[in-house]
């Protein structure tokens, strides 16, 4: 469980090193989403507003937390997390990369076949006392 980062030169000539980033313990590593400038509503947040939750997909997950059934996160989930004791990788120019506690996620989001709702409309649950 190893997220490819780069190639780097080797002191030995001819050969190239491969560098990996792989989570330890119950973390695992986020990619952040681009924090947003402006919300859905058209209200342009100033440079410094502080968000505390933030949301990314996860692109590694330690082989603790692979293992572990209790755990419902998944490579290339996306979740929202709270950035406190997050830790930043700087493998990337715009530091997007997070590893990340996994008792600081607070959420998965989840997708459901639109054929399937998850929850009945309200309309239905009446009808169905009558």
């Amino acid at each position: 469980m190893r997220l490819f980062v780069g190639r780097v030169l080797s002191p030995v000539r001819g050969q190239t090193l491969t560098e990996f980033v792989e989570p330890l313990g119950t973390r695992i590593l986020i990619r952040r989403d681009e924090s947003r400038q402006q919300t859905r509503g058209g209200i342009v947040l100033p440079d410094d507003a502080e968000i505390p939750t933030i949301t990314g997909r996860v692109v590694e997950i330690s082989v603790q937390i692979d293992r572990d059934d209790d755990f419902p996160i998944r490579k290339y989930d996306k979740v929202l997390f709270h950035p406190k004791r997050a830790i930043p990788v700087d493998f990337e120019p715009d530091n997007l990369l997070f590893v990340v506690p996994v008792e600081d996620v607070v959420a998965v989001f989840r997708r459901t076949p639109a054929s399937s709702p998850a929850v009945e409309s309200a309309d239905e649950m009446d009808e169905t006392d009558d």
